[in-house]
């Protein structure tokens, strides 16, 4: 092995480390990380709206280590605009990347792709979301970062609530994209995976009204559980509903469909490998002519 291809190895090996280490803990801030994101392409600041670890979903994929109380419940609000602002001056000088554990990964992620609204629990169900998709646009517009966007992740599941929507308009007039979770094709693995307090019916309702006022991406994480992939009948039920959001005249932006990378709630959840992701999208492509998706692994 000749030096490039030593530095290659090297330069794999740390971006790996950057997808599988997404800790909402940097430096001394409260509320606002980053990360290298497999699915942004590159880095994402989060903005953790959960800092007491209270999720009213318990999916057995977790990565959160829920066994260990979170700092604070309250989210301050000038405390998120300072740290945010600190992040983006960093992004925005290239400084981030010449941190230890940044400084490695591949070439074309040195580059800020997106704030999002993703941390130890569902972001919408705090007070001061709206209020925090005012401060991200407000302090991306000072930064100068008019091309970076805003992120909303979210399990949908308080779409109904006018100080959500309030929200999710004000992030369509700035650009911002909406990532719905949808895990499951049928009742029954939804509640299996996801272990939630919400009804299946709610959830796909939620999503196609998002779908239906705003273009949205759909993310589905695929695991084995007890050793067993999901289903070809599930997949294919997980499919239908895809279509269904389209045929009530919802948008899907795009599906992303990808598999663990970190240590999961459950000891009895595990990856997929290319082969079986593959496997999947080669089944669900067909059924969503002319939609976008993306696999990762």
């Amino acid at each position: 092995m000749d030096d490039k291809d030593i530095q290659n190895s090297r330069t794999l090996d740390a971006t790996r480390r950057a997808f599988s280490s997404h800790s909402r803990a940097w430096a001394d801030n409260r509320y606002v990380y980053p990360v290298v994101s497999r699915r942004s392409g590159g880095l994402s600041i989060g903005i953790n709206l959960n800092p007491d670890k209270v999720c009213n979903f318990d999916c057995v994929y977790c990565s959160v280590e829920r066994s260990v109380p979170g700092k604070t419940r309250r989210v301050e609000t000038a405390v998120v605009r300072t740290e945010l602002r600190h992040m983006l001056a960093l992004a925005a000088s290239g400084e981030i990347f010449r941190l230890p554990e940044f400084a490695s990964i591949r070439p074309e992620l040195m580059r800020l792709n997106d704030i999002a609204f993703s941390g130890d629990g569902e972001p919408t169900t705090c007070p001061v979301f709206g209020q925090c998709c005012h401060i991200a646009a407000e302090e991306l517009q000072r930064a100068g970062l008019s091309g970076v966007k805003l992120v909303l992740i979210t399990n949908a599941t308080m779409f109904a609530r006018r100080p959500v929507r309030e929200a999710l308009e004000y992030l369509d007039q700035h650009g911002g994209e909406i990532w719905a979770k949808l895990d499951a094709g049928t009742a029954a693995y939804y509640q299996l995976v996801d272990r939630p307090g919400v009804d299946f019916a709610r959830i796909l309702a939620n999503i196609i009204w998002c779908a239906q006022v705003r273009p949205t991406v759909i993310q589905t994480l695929l695991m084995k559980i007890h050793g067993q992939p999901p289903p070809p009948e599930e997949i294919r039920a997980y499919a239908q509903r895809l279509a269904d959001i389209i045929a009530a005249g919802g948008r899907i932006k795009l599906v992303q469909l990808y598999t663990v990378a970190r240590k999961t709630a459950e000891n009895y959840v595990a990856p997929l490998s290319p082969d079986e992701m593959t496997a999947i999208s080669e089944i669900v492509k067909p059924l969503l002519p002319g939609v976008p998706l993306e696999c990762f692994w």
